[in-house]
C-alpha cells in the first residue's frame, strides 16, 4: 500500500511544467493519441493543477493546465472526467499527481476482461514497479469498472473500491483507459508505463494461447 505522508506543496508553475513533460513522455509512447487522456498534479490539500479539455497531450503548454478546488465542481474548459482525478486527492491524501492514459493495450484488454471486474497480474518482475510491492511472487488485481458517462455514479464506485483496496495504485475504464497515481509525479509515470507493459504482456499471452 502507499503510505501516507504529508503533501508537499507544488507551485502552479512547478506543476504545469511537470504537467507538459509527462504529457511529452507519454505521447510519444502512443498512451494518449489524438486529445484523449488528461493529467494532473496536487498543488496544496485544497488545490489541483488540471490539464485543458481538447488539447493533444504531446502539445501541451503551460497555459493548458488550470487550477481546481479538490472539493469544489472542475473549473470550465477542464475534461469532464476531472472529478475522478480529484476523488482520488480526495481519497488518497498521499497521491501527488493522476496520469489518465487511453493506450490501445488499456482500452482493448479492460473491454475483453470487464465482466471479471479487474485482471490479475502475477509473477512479474516489474510488479515491484508498483507502489510498495517488494516480490515478483504476488499477485496485483487492477479493478475494471464499467464505462459511464455518468461521472459522480461512476465515482461513487470508485470511492467503494478505494475505500477497501489501500494498496491500490491504479484502475481501469472498460474500453477507455488506465487511470494511475502517485506520492510524486515520478511514481505516477512508473506506475503508467508498467502497467502499460504488463497489459500488452497479458494480451500478448492470450494470443500465443489461443
Amino acid at each position: 500500500m502507499m503510505s501516507a505522508e504529508p503533501a508537499v506543496a507544488a507551485t502552479l508553475s512547478e506543476a504545469a511544467r511537470e504537467i507538459v513533460d509527462v504529457g511529452r513522455f507519454l505521447s510519444v509512447r502512443n498512451f494518449v493519441p489524438a486529445t484523449s487522456g488528461n493529467f494532473s498534479r496536487r498543488l496544496d490539500s485544497r488545490t489541483a493543477a488540471v490539464t485543458r479539455s481538447g488539447v493533444d497531450k504531446g502539445e501541451l503548454t503551460e497555459s493548458d493546465v488550470l487550477v481546481a478546488d479538490i472539493h469544489a465542481p472542475p473549473p470550465k474548459g477542464s475534461s469532464a472526467e476531472t472529478p475522478l482525478h480529484l476523488q482520488i486527492y480526495r481519497e488518497r491524501p498521499e497521491a501527488q499527481a493522476v496520469l489518465h492514459t487511453h493506450s490501445v493495450m488499456s482500452a482493448l484488454l479492460s473491454s475483453m476482461l470487464e465482466a471479471e471486474g479487474e485482471i490479475k497480474l502475477s509473477n512479474f518482475e516489474l510488479l515491484k514497479a508498483l507502489g510498495n510491492t517488494r516480490t515478483h511472487e504476488t499477485t496485483v488485481r487492477i479493478p475494471i469498472f464499467p464505462n459511464d458517462q455518468d461521472i459522480p455514479r461512476l465515482a461513487d464506485k470508485v470511492t467503494a473500491v478505494l475505500a477497501q483496496r489501500a494498496d491500490l495504485v491504479a484502475y481501469l475504464i472498460a474500453g477507455h483507459g488506465l487511470y494511475a497515481w502517485g506520492r510524486d509525479m515520478a511514481e505516477a509515470r512508473r506506475h503508467t508505463v508498467a502497467l502499460e507493459h504488463l497489459l500488452t504482456y497479458e494480451l500478448e499471452k492470450m494470443k500465443v494461447r489461443r
